[in-house]
């Protein structure tokens, strides 16, 4: 049954006033490297609690820069997660050092702590947290184990811009971390993202890197070091400065949708939920993932996710694991079974539509096609092994 209105899986909030800014350097005689790029990074800093942000093109650009500024290359392992979007892993690769996968906690979905230590060797020398779908990880646990060690820690933040734990900003716990503002994030650039760090060398390196290497008083033919064509436009800048000026209330409304999601789907007790986030943790929803109780197989998952979209209901998988992706199995001979969790969780996940302006209407209309869509299901599903196993717990 289509429904007459399709319900994408994300929409980006542009207002006017963010049309305008665009419009206002459209208008002006710079479109690059102008002064909505410095305004930009000026506002994101303050928003982030660092004391410096560069803005890039991209989060992965942004990431693969704060991994070159951390000195890691050939031999080098760092400890991460592989529940994940890939480009977490690639921008180790980028420069030569290696993921050194650790499974997830079957609740928050965030890199297991408790798993580190067994994933050291003597070639550890940094940990890459990813805060997955914007709730914060354990940093204080995480901070803990890399002083010990003198690891770096790099923070991917690209989901999580306003999360927070006791007050203290999600990508202010390390050396660096990035955001990401692709369109379907919290606020947008169209693309882009930005590294964010209290390190002068770090963001004075930055800047150099994404403007092909030239050093801040050169002319525009002379180059310090090798660089990348990394650079955020000022128009990209001036809808991030629109953006940026609304985050806590665009914050608070993706909170809205999350409750009120929460509250519908207690009536299908064939999803699990997000957990509920720790005291004094403040999650920054970026989408919204529910996952298929235990039961249930990869394949039935994958029912449904054809079923919603054939009554025109945006919806993915999140995320798909990178060790099984085909150049991680290829390259570095990963398996299936290698890491439990992350499987049993990713087999199952469902992204359901999410963004700012979702109406309840609209929230009716997915739970009552996720309904369906679990009640088509033959029962005649694959046995799978029980949560507890898979975590070795």
């Amino acid at each position: 049954m289509l429904n007459s209105q399709p319900i994408p899986l994300s929409s980006p909030d542009v207002s006017p006033q963010d049309r305008q800014l665009v419009l206002d350097v459209l208008s002006g005689p710079t479109l690059s490297l102008g002064p909505m790029l410095p305004a930009f990074e000026k506002a994101l800093a303050a928003a982030a609690g660092t004391q410096y942000a560069v803005a890039v093109n991209s989060g992965t650009s942004a990431l693969h820069l704060c991994v070159k500024a951390a000195g890691l290359g050939a031999g080098d392992e760092v400890i991460t997660s592989p529940f994940s979007f890939v480009a977490s892993s690639n921008c180790l690769l980028f420069e030569g050092a290696m993921p050194r996968f650790v499974d997830i906690d079957p609740e928050t979905y965030n890199i297991d702590p408790a798993l580190i230590p067994g994933a050291v060797n003597e070639r550890t020398r940094g940990v890459l947290p990813i805060h997955v779908f914007g709730r914060p990880c354990d940093m204080e646990t995480i901070n803990h184990l890399a002083a010990r060690k003198n690891w770096v820690v790099i923070e991917d933040s690209c989901e999580a811009i306003g999360a927070s734990i006791n007050g203290k900003l999600a990508g202010s716990f390390g050396q660096s971390a990035c955001f990401a503002f692709y369109p379907n994030k919290q606020i947008t650039t169209g693309e882009g993202g930005a590294l964010i760090t209290d390190d002068e060398r770090v963001a004075r390196l930055a800047k150099s890197w994404r403007n092909q290497g030239r050093g801040d008083g050169g002319s525009w033919l002379q180059h310090e070091r090798l660089g990348y064509n990394y650079r955020l436009s000022d128009v990209n800048c001036a809808l991030g400065i629109g953006q940026l000026s609304r985050l806590d209330s665009i914050l608070q409304m993706r909170e809205s949708v999350a409750r009120e999601y929460t509250a519908r789907l207690a009536e299908v007790p064939e999803v699990i939920v997000p957990a509920p986030v720790k005291e004094g943790t403040v999650m920054s929803w970026f989408v919204y993932v529910i996952r298929l109780r235990d039961e249930f197989s990869r394949a039935d998952r994958d029912r449904i996710l054809e079923s919603l979209r054939g009554e025109g209901i945006g919806c993915n998988n999140y995320f798909s694991p990178i060790h099984l992706q085909d150049f991680y199995q290829k390259e570095f001979g990963y398996r299936r079974g290698d890491f439990p969790v992350t499987e049993l969780v990713a087999d199952r996940t469902i992204a359901l539509p999410f963004f700012n302006h979702l109406s309840p209407a609209q929230m009716e209309t997915v739970v009552a096609s996720l309904k369906r869509a679990i009640g088509s299901l033959s029962r005649g599903v694959v046995s799978v092994p029980e949560l507890a196993a898979a975590a070795g717990r």
